[in-house]
């Protein structure tokens, strides 16, 4: 018998004796199962392949990815029957994709309106010893790459082993993935035809122009990346700038940047947490993807940081992904274990109220969604 038969069949009634309560057993386990199979496998748009050979076929008959399932998936998705426990089977290979992830993830709230109590886990997991033997119970493997930070949550030494899980990695690997812009941000496209390196030069220069950028005024890049922005700034604007940024693998990926730009001495690049900074005033001072990192709690905190660095009349610009509505944040997410660890989105009004907050007056809001598509199929 296939997988995909006993999963979506009902068992014989059950008889008398251990052999007739375990056959009971596997019927309600069997049931269970059938209707999960029927009501929530049976409705997805694309194919799960099992790996006994057997298929639960995708709801549509267009052709669409398949996700293939191999049994050490098994532990993951027992342990953790949701978004984490399926972005750690995928990160080690026991789940796989034959065709485009963003038709999968484009239903990823379907996902999330599957949930299974204590009782239902226990009787998947009966059923998994049924097919695999008593081995699906053991704990499964860790995953080498998911973070594990510790210590305060937010403090400068945490936030640097965070900001180190992701961007402590060769510039090389970053090149592949960014373009020879290495601008980390959504681009700022005319058209959704052109090119990324056009439309990342050009946001560069939107955040100059919104900065009011003139020869000779000093700005501060928080969380600079590998120098980009700075960069720009002082070629084209005339501007003396420096750029911070808590990841060492950054700053000396910058650092060389700028002397091959022929730039020393008209910018430079510090591996120092924006806490750290204490030669202000400025006159211009940016974020650009980095206040995710802040947190919710510490969004005042870091407001009246930057309001202390800027003189009296200077310019902030802050970019960053925003969310559309408060809610709670938890660890048990792709995103936070595997790549930003300790990230957290804010709604703009949260933004809005804590720079109002520091004595910063609200000049310029704009909203940059339908260019970030454009930048992640570019980088995909």
């Amino acid at each position: 018998m296939s997988l995909r038969s006993w999963l979506t069949g009902c068992l014989t009634p059950a008889g008398r004796g251990r052999g007739g309560r375990q056959r009971s057993l596997a019927s309600i386990v069997g049931q269970i199962l059938g209707s999960v199979a029927r009501g929530r496998l049976s409705a997805l748009p694309f194919a799960v392949a099992l790996w006994d050979g057997s298929e639960l076929p995708a709801a549509t008959a267009t052709k669409g990815p398949v996700v293939t399932a191999s049994v050490r998936a098994v532990p993951y998705l027992l342990r953790q029957p949701n978004e984490l426990g399926l972005a750690r089977a995928w990160v080690t290979g026991a789940l796989d994709l034959d065709g485009d992830l963003e038709d999968v993830l484009v239903h990823r709230d379907r996902f999330a309106s599957v949930s299974l109590s204590l009782c239902d886990r226990a009787r998947v997991a009966a059923a998994g010893v049924r097919i695999m033997g008593p081995a699906v119970l053991l704990r499964a493997p860790v995953v080498d790459s998911e973070a594990r930070i510790i210590g305060r949550l937010h403090s400068v030494h945490r936030d640097r082993a965070a900001v180190g899980h992701h961007y402590e990695l060769p510039a090389a690997f970053y090149r592949l993935l960014l373009g020879p812009t290495m601008v980390y941000s959504c681009a700022y496209f005319e058209r959704p035809d052109e090119t990324l390196k056009r439309a990342q030069r050009r946001k560069l220069e939107v955040i100059c122009r919104k900065l009011q950028l003139r020869t000779g005024d000093r700005l501060l890049d928080i969380g600079c990346g590998w120098g980009s922005l700075v960069m720009h700034a002082a070629a084209e604007h005339g501007v003396r700038a420096v750029g911070v940024t808590a990841s060492v693998e950054q700053a000396i990926e910058a650092s060389a940047r700028i002397r091959q730009a022929g730039l020393t001495g008209r910018c430079e690049v510090r591996a120092a947490d924006y806490r750290e900074v204490n030669d202000g005033p400025y006159d211009a001072i940016a974020s650009v993807g980095m206040y995710e990192h802040v947190g919710r709690d510490q969004l005042t905190n870091y407001t009246a940081a930057v309001a202390a660095l800027l003189r009296p009349g200077g310019a902030f610009l802050n970019h960053g992904i925003a969310r559309l509505s408060p809610g709670p944040t938890h660890d048990r997410t792709f995103i936070r274990r595997f790549v930003f660890p300790d990230g957290d989105l804010h709604p703009v009004t949260d933004v809005l109220h804590a720079l109002e907050a520091a004595g910063l007056e609200i000049r310029d809001v704009e909203s940059l969604r339908e260019h970030y598509p454009l930048t992640l199929r570019h980088w995909a």
